[in-house]
C-alpha cells in the first residue's frame, strides 16, 4: 500500500511549519498540508472576506439574512457561504414571495433615503415605509431570473428539502417563462433574451443617466451573451429539479427549450473563439469593436453547461494569448477592450476594463476542468499574492498600477476563488444533495503539495467531505470520507506518468484512460460505504 506518511493536522512536519496557530486554516472548506500553511491560509481569509458581507435586513416584519442586499451579490457569493451558512434560505425566500405577476423577480433592498427606487417605474417598487426601505427591480437588468434559479438550487443542494423545492419551482419556472416571452426582455426575431445597452451584466445603461434604471421608448437594447447562457443553464436546472420530483414530461419539455436556445446563442453571439459582447437593436452601439470584446460573462459561461470541452478550452485560450498581448497586469478583465467611454467611465476604470477576482475565479475553475490545470493554479498563486501584499481582496483593480478600486462587494471574487478551489483544484462537486452523489476530480499534483488534507461540506446540515491524497514516486492514494453513495472518479495523472494499475480498498479495478486537452485522467465509478480508498500505481 501507498502509505500517509504523516497526521494532519499538525503544527509542525520535518522540522518546518506547516500550520497556523490554533489552526485558523481550518474552515469549510479548508486544507492542511505538510508543507505550509499557505493555501490553507488563502482559503481562510477569503472565507473572512464573504462573512464580512453578511447583512441582516428586517422588512415586513422579517428577518432576512443576505450576502449582500441584492440577490445577484447574495448567488454569487452562495457558491462560497454555503458551506457554513446557517440562514441560507431567506432572503431568497423573500424574493421568491414577492414575485410579480408577470413572473419578474425583485433584486435588492436599499432604504428610502438611497435613490434607487427612485430610478425606476412605480411597478418596480415596493415602498415599505415603516422600516424605511424598498424593495427595487432595476429594470435594465436581465440576470435576476435566472440567478434565482441557481441560488434555488444551491439551497437545495445544501438542504434536501424536497417539499420546498415542489413549492417553489412553478415560480421559477415562471421567472424563466417571463424573460422568454415579455417584449421588454425577449426578442423573437434572434430567438434570444435582450437588456438595454451596459457593460456586460452590469445596471447602467449607455447614454443614460445613473439615475434612470427604466426601460423607456428610447432605451438603447442589445442581447448580451451572458444572460442568455445564464438562461439556458436555467432550463436545464429546471429539467434537473423537474426530474428530480419525478416529472419526466415537463423535464423532456425544458431540455427541449433549452436546446433551441442554445442553437440561437451559438448561431448569434459565438464568433468561434469566444462569445461577442452585445448584438445591437435599436442604435448602433458605442463603437464597432463588439466582435472582438472579450467580457467577464465569457468565464462564467465555462460552467454553464453549453459549451463543449473544445469551446471553453477556445475561450481559456484567448485569455492566455491576451495575457500575453496586452499590456495589462493580469488577463482577467471585466471588458476588453474597454470602451473610449462609458458614461465616463474610460478606459482601466470601474468595470470598462478594470481587472476582476471574479473573472479570475472563474477562469481558475474553467482552467482546471477543461485541461488548462497548471493554468488554473498559477491564478490562484497569483491571486495568494495579491491577497499577501494587500490583506484582502478587493472587487476591481486598476489594469495598470495593480492598485485596488472599489465599487462592489469584495466577496463576490472571493466567493469565485474559494469554489475555484473546492470545486476545481480539489474536484469536489456535489451532484445530487448532501453530497450523496460526488463528481470527484482533484488536481492537486499540479501544486507543490504532495501530501495534504482537504475538509468540505455544510455545515448546515452537518455533511463533511474529508480527504487524505499522498503523492510518492510509486504513485498516489486518495482517501475520501463522505455521505457519498455514488463517486464518479475523474483523477488527474501527473505528467510524465503511466498508470500501471488502480486499486479501491486493495482490489484492483478497470478504468478508463481520457484525454482533456493534452491532460490525461483515469476515470471509473465507485459505490463507498463511508471511506473510498483509492491507490494509482504508476509505471516505474
Amino acid at each position: 500500500m501507498i502509505s500517509f506518511q504523516h497526521k494532519l493536522p499538525a503544527m509542525h512536519v520535518d522540522g518546518k511549519n506547516n500550520g497556523t496557530y490554533n489552526n485558523w486554516e481550518l474552515v469549510m472548506p479548508g486544507v492542511l498540508t505538510t508543507t505550509d500553511p499557505r493555501l490553507g491560509e488563502f482559503l481562510h481569509q477569503l472565507h473572512n472576506i464573504i462573512a464580512d458581507d453578511r447583512r441582516l435586513v428586517f422588512i415586513d416584519n422579517r428577518k432576512l439574512c443576505c450576502s449582500l442586499n441584492w440577490i445577484r451579490d447574495h448567488v454569487h457569493q452562495m457558491k462560497a457561504f454555503k458551506h457554513w451558512e446557517y440562514d441560507i434560505r431567506s432572503f431568497l425566500d423573500f424574493i421568491l414571495d414577492t414575485q410579480r405577476e408577470d413572473g419578474q423577480f425583485f433584486e435588492l433592498i436599499k432604504q428610502l433615503d438611497d435613490g434607487h427606487w427612485q430610478f425606476v417605474h412605480p411597478e418596480s417598487r415596493i415602498l415599505y415605509g415603516e422600516d424605511n426601505l424598498a424593495l427595487v427591480r432595476l429594470e435594465i437588468e436581465a440576470d435576476i431570473e435566472y440567478l434565482v434559479v441557481e441560488g434555488a438550487l444551491q439551497v437545495y443542494r445544501v438542504t434536501g428539502d424536497r417539499i420546498w423545492l415542489e413549492s417553489i419551482l412553478p415560480k421559477l419556472e415562471k421567472g424563466i417563462d417571463y424573460m422568454t416571452s415579455h417584449p421588454d426582455r425577449w426578442d423573437a426575431d434572434y430567438g434570444l433574451c435582450k437588456r438595454a445597452f451596459t457593460i456586460d451584466t452590469w445596471d447602467f445603461a449607455y447614454g443614460k443617466p445613473g439615475t434612470n434604471r427604466k426601460i423607456e421608448a428610447d432605451t438603447p437594447m442589445s442581447i448580451h451573451h451572458g444572460d442568455n447562457t445564464g438562461v439556458y443553464q436555467a432550463m436545464r436546472t429546471l429539467a434537473r429539479m423537474n426530474r428530480m420530483l419525478g416529472y419526466e414530461y415537463k423535464a423532456m419539455v425544458w431540455e427541449d427549450r433549452a436546446a433551441g436556445l442554445r442553437e440561437n446563442i451559438m448561431r448569434h453571439l459565438w464568433n468561434g473563439r469566444f462569445f461577442t459582447h452585445m448584438i445591437h437593436l435599436n442604435h448602433h452601439g458605442a463603437d464597432d469593436r463588439e466582435e472582438e470584446r472579450l467580457s467577464l460573462s465569457n468565464a462564467y459561461a465555462l460552467h454553464r453547461e453549453l459549451l463543449t470541452t473544445e469551446e471553453c478550452r477556445s475561450i481559456l485560450a484567448e485569455y492566455i494569448k491576451r495575457r500575453e498581448t496586452t499590456n495589462t497586469f493580469a488577463e482577467w478583465y471585466s471588458i476588453d477592450p474597454p470602451y473610449p467611454d462609458f458614461n465616463g467611465y474610460k478606459p482601466g476604470r470601474y468595470v470598462n476594463g478594470a481587472i476582476s477576482p471574479f473573472t479570475a475565479g472563474e477562469l481558475a475553475k474553467g482552467a482546471f476542468q477543461n485541461g488548462y490545470e497548471a493554468y488554473g493554479w498559477d491564478i490562484i498563486v497569483r491571486f495568494m499574492e495579491l491577497l499577501e501584499r494587500d490583506g484582502s481582496i478587493y472587487f476591481l483593480y486598476d489594469p495598470h498600477t495593480e492598485e485596488p478600486q472599489g465599487g462592489g462587494p469584495s466577496g463576490w471574487g472571493a466567493a469565485a476563488l474559494l469554489s475555484a478551489v473546492d470545486e476545481g483544484l480539489a474536484g469536489i462537486e456535489d451532484l445530487d444533495t448532501g453530497y450523496r452523489k460526488i463528481r470527484f476530480s482533484p488536481r492537486f499534483p499540479v501544486t507543490p503539495y504532495t501530501e495534504l488534507r482537504y475538509i468540505t461540506g455544510y455545515e448546515k446540515t452537518d455533511v463533511t467531505v474529508d480527504l487524505r491524497w499522498i503523492l510518492t514516486e510509486e504513485g498516489m492514494r486518495y482517501r475520501l470520507t463522505s455521505p457519498a453513495q455514488n463517486v464518479q472518479c475523474h483523477l488527474y495523472i501527473p505528467a510524465g506518468r503511466t498508470v500501471k494499475n488502480i486499486t479501491v480498498g486493495g482490489t484492483e479495478i478497470p478504468y478508463t484512460i481520457t484525454l482533456t486537452g493534452e491532460s490525461v485522467y483515469a476515470d471509473f465509478e465507485a459505490a463507498p460505504a463511508g471511506v473510498l480508498d483509492v491507490e494509482v500505481y504508476f509505471m516505474p
